[in-house]
């Protein structure tokens, strides 16, 4: 869900994304063979002057970051000239530019199946997903307004979104195109975030479980002669049903969104979940060039330690290896545990660290990182 609004709800704060090469008392040059980066994920305000735009990337650029991962698209308006959404400003561009002279990598950071453009949820209602009790995301999303997610089967879902995909391919000079909420609602969310709604998930529920549309269920029953609705007593415990929702997204992710936006050689990475399997995202399978697991521990009831057990499970499920970013939540984090959090990372095999976010990035970790690269 709508990581800054969700987080608020709980008493937390943060939206954005660094991965720390230098960070460590370590400092490796490598692990895993990938080299060392770092990353930020920014929640960018409008008409900011270009000046203190600059001033953030360079200031980005001597904490040691190597990229920002900008998001420019929310579900609804465009930061970037687009031909068929609404555009608050093109911001995009001026970025690209902005880092190319800073020497900070640029990458678009767009969500993916949500989608709360009034346009289309008026004139597409057909695009959007539908949980097991026949209710469809746009009318009733699951635990927040704005959980409007679309259905990764339905053919005019993926022709907007790779139309989208295809316009940030075309920019040229932007390094790569970060997706974001690729997947499906969560059907279970995270242990720490249940009170905040006053519920209990102790199994998969129905009202969370996504997508009964039409098509799923005759694309599903073409393959395997059952309807999960009518023939499926208790859905949520049919193995097979559940691989054809992972593997809907993966499709789709596989097959359209990747290809579109190698087209122009952009590079694609993606933020993903570690309970990968309550949100239908079934990530080790997919084609990135690089994952960015959000491993906000707090959010799991967990400690420190977690971080680095899931990385290591993670990692060694991929498909193809490629570099893995852990993302950390920065406001549950002192900086010393900023880097002890690193360290574990590292250690676990991640390729560096992600820091959400930027607008939370206080000066007491600005000076703890800053003093760890002058005593490298």
């Amino acid at each position: 869900m709508e990581r800054r609004r969700f987080i608020k709800n709980i008493g937390l704060a943060g939206a954005g994304m660094l991965a720390g090469s230098y960070l460590l008392s370590s400092c490796q040059e490598k692990s895993m063979g990938f080299p060392i980066k770092n990353w930020v994920w920014i929640t960018p305000e409008a008409n900011l002057p270009m000046d203190t735009w600059k001033e953030r990337f360079e200031e980005l650029k001597k904490l040691g970051m190597h990229g920002a991962i900008v998001q420019v698209y929310a579900s609804h308006h465009a930061m970037y000239g687009s031909d068929f959404l609404p555009v608050t400003e093109p911001l995009l561009e001026k970025l690209i530019v902005l880092g190319k002279e800073t020497g900070v990598e640029v990458h678009a950071w767009m969500w993916t199946m949500p989608n709360n453009n009034p346009y289309y949820i008026e004139n597409h209602p057909e695009f959007y997903a539908v949980n097991g009790l026949g209710q469809p995301s746009h009318t009733h999303p699951a635990y927040v307004g704005y959980y409007r997610f679309m259905c990764p089967n339905q053919p005019g879902v993926r022709d907007f979104i790779v139309r989208n995909v295809q316009t940030l391919a075309s920019m040229e000079g932007l390094d790569g195109i970060h997706f974001d909420y690729i997947r499906l609602p969560d059907v279970i969310i995270a242990e720490a975030l249940q009170p905040v709604y006053n519920i209990v998930q102790d199994r998969e529920y129905p009202e969370y479980d996504y997508c009964y549309c039409q098509v799923c269920r005759d694309m599903f029953r073409e393959q395997s002669g059952i309807d999960p609705l009518k023939d499926l007593e208790d859905p949520s415990a049919s193995e097979q049903w559940r691989d054809f929702r992972y593997h809907s997204v993966t499709r789709l992710v596989n097959q359209h969104l990747i290809p579109a936006a190698r087209v122009n050689g952009k590079k694609v990475t993606a933020a993903v979940f570690p309970n990968w399997e309550s949100v239908r995202q079934q990530w080790s399978q997919w084609d990135m060039d690089a994952y960015f697991p959000m491993l906000y521990h707090n959010f799991y009831n967990a400690s420190l330690g977690w971080i680095g057990e899931n990385l290591a499970t993670q990692i060694a499920a991929l498909k193809n290896p490629v570099p893995v970013y852990s993302g950390l939540f920065l406001p549950s984090l002192t900086p010393e545990e900023l880097l002890e959090a690193t360290e574990i990372s590292l250690q676990a095999g991640a390729s560096g660290t992600a820091l959400f976010a930027l607008n939370h990035l206080s000066d007491y970790h600005k000076t703890t990182i800053l003093n760890n690269l002058s005593n490298k």
